[in-house]
């Protein structure tokens, strides 16, 4: 029975055209080859199974090989190449940092250094994790790492950049290996495929590059498991069911019944999710990162940020016709509180159901209809007395004299208009004087539409004309009086503000009527109206400039006449 290889083995790279996805570092690789250009100390740097310890491998094989092709490719046939593919050379040698990272290990590579090659023209020497090394083995490693002996070439690899000293990496050149995208992924797997035999849905195939997270290596693994299971047809579902993935068609269903406002069909769908086993959170999680997508479907120039297949990508496209922005922006929101009150959420999944229960009213038109007049229960007549005997018939009762038509009553004073108003005092030198109403000019509900009448509050009423600044922040004078000058609820559906002054108040009064129309929608009341209210001072106890100022404190004070005039002083 022949050894069984996995395909992260079996399929690793042998040559720089073979690597996935990091075309512009291995033109820069080969480039130095080439030119021969070589530097003594290279770090590369990156996500895990992107092929960065398979670069090192193939750059150290192709710069020892005796017969290069092209100046750049391993020939494959001379001593230095066989020997580098038996796994017997001794001009590459490879150092895991992660079990061997004191300082005497580092001091046994460097005595090894000292080694010129049999072989070829270099030693290569290639530690993997490096950031996993001491600080005392960085240090001894330093000296070394910058003055080689010339047939030395250092290659560190790490996945955590962040975590290696700062002054080893002056002294190397540093490559940064890119995530492998979804669809360079699914390309490689389908060669993949090929080679073994195997037929593999591209839709299997997108949730295997999904999964991997940008990783080659992963997704290979993933790729073995799969053929386990599935023999040699992998289909979508049974991906689906052997990773323990969610399907994608659970969130393309609960936008459907959002965009239909159907409650009952998206709890169902969540019952199933949670049925399945999966995680309320992650499905949470999962929807936001859905709808992400949708959003950038909308536009051909964004939907390339949307990582999966053609397929995919065209069934999200046409969802994305059926979804405004401003619906997709309302969701993520509710979707994205959703996310953070589940973690500290007691009742987890009536968090969750209360979320998607938004969800499927977002649209939904909230008019109220208008409160019907109460009956008025009708007057008992009196009934004959029952007898036995049969009545005397009776006379015809004498007709009322006609009353008078009733007069309008005046409306009584309701508690909030009976308050007495606190005078308002300017500068504090008077009361006010007197009072001019201006009723907003507003038009009026016709009479083919149904008004509104939905109750509010002060505290509502106050939160939704402050609010009208963030949508008027481009005209600056509107914004500033809406910012300084707020109404007050005087009535049910009446509103009033003071102006200090005219000029104010007819600006004032040339905005109110679209503010009023702002207001009554966002409170959905039709009935509700704003009277401004101008407060005026008597101009003789108003004191705006010094000398006015002088003659009020003079008046109060004679004394300061005198002052004055004996000091010879001047008003300033």
């Amino acid at each position: 029975m022949d050894n069984y290889v996995v395909s992260a083995r079996k399929y690793r790279p042998q040559t720089f055209e073979s690597v996935v996805g990091q075309q512009a570092l291995t033109q820069t690789l080969q480039n130095a080859i080439r030119q021969n250009r070589l530097a003594h100390a290279y770090l590369f740097c990156g996500p895990r199974g992107v092929g960065k310890t398979t670069c090192a491998r193939i750059f150290a094989k192709t710069i020892n090989c005796l017969n290069p092709q092209n100046g750049f490719d391993a020939c494959n046939e001379c001593e230095s190449c066989k020997a580098f593919n038996e796994q017997r050379s001794f001009n590459i040698h490879e150092l895991d940092a992660a079990s061997n990272n004191s300082v005497d290990d580092i001091r046994a590579l460097i005595d090894q250094v000292r080694i010129p090659p049999q072989i070829g023209k270099y030693s290569v020497y290639i530690i993997d994790e490096v950031h996993m090394l001491s600080a005392g083995a960085f240090n001894a490693l330093l000296k070394t790492l910058e003055e080689p002996p010339s047939y030395a070439i250092f290659i560190l690899a790490t996945t955590e950049k962040h975590k290696v000293l700062p002054t080893i990496l002056s002294r190397c050149q540093v490559y940064d290996f890119n995530r492998i995208t979804v669809q360079d992924t699914i390309a490689y797997l389908q060669k993949v495929a090929a080679s073994e035999g195997v037929t593999a849905d591209e839709g299997a195939l997108n949730v295997v590059a999904q999964k991997a997270d940008g990783g080659m290596r992963d997704a290979l693994s993933i790729f073995d498991q799969l053929v386990a299971f599935c023999g040699n047809n992998i289909t979508y579902e049974r991906t689906i069911e052997v990773l323990n993935v969610l399907n994608a068609d659970y969130y393309f269903k609960l936008v459907e019944h959002a965009l239909r406002h159907d409650v009952k069909g998206a709890l169902l769908l969540l019952n199933e999710v949670l049925n399945h086993g999966f995680d309320a959170g992650l499905f949470i999680t999962g929807l936001a990162q859905h709808l992400r997508d949708v959003l950038v479907s909308k536009d051909p120039q964004t939907i390339t940020l949307l990582e999966t297949s053609d397929a995919i990508r065209q069934r999200y496209a046409a969802q994305a016709k059926l979804c405004s922005p401003v619906w997709i922006f309302q969701a993520l929101d509710i979707l994205n509180t959703c996310d953070i009150n589940y973690r500290t959420a007691k009742n987890k999944r009536l968090t969750v159901e209360l979320a998607l229960i938004k969800l499927t009213q977002l649209g939904v038109p909230q008019n109220i209809p208008a409160a019907q007049p109460t009956p008025q229960p009708a007057q008992k007549t009196s009934q004959p007395s029952q007898s036995s005997q049969p009545s005397a018939p009776s006379s015809p009762a004498p007709q009322p004299a006609p009353q008078p038509a009733p007069q309008p009553v005046a409306p009584q004073p309701t508690a909030a208009s009976a308050m007495p108003k606190i005078p308002k005092i300017g500068l504090g030198l008077g009361p006010k004087k007197k009072e001019e109403s201006a009723e907003a000019n507003s038009q009026e509900p016709t009479a083919n539409s149904q008004p509104q009448n939905s109750p509010f509050t002060a505290d509502q009423l106050k939160d939704a004309w402050v609010g009208l600044a963030t949508t008027h922040k481009e005209e600056l004078r509107l914004k500033d009086l809406i910012e300084t000058y707020i109404p007050t609820l005087v009535e049910e559906n009446t509103a009033q503000i003071e102006m200090p002054n005219p000029w104010q108040l007819s600006q004032m009064r040339s905005a109110l009527p679209k503010l009023l129309t702002q207001l009554r929608s966002i409170l959905k009341n039709d009935l509700l109206s704003i009277q401004l209210v101008l407060a005026e001072y008597d101009q003789e106890q108003m004191a705006f400039t010094a000398d006015e100022k002088y003659a009020l404190m003079a008046q109060a004070n004679p004394v300061l006449t005198q002052l004055k005039e004996n000091l010879d002083l001047q008003v300033d």
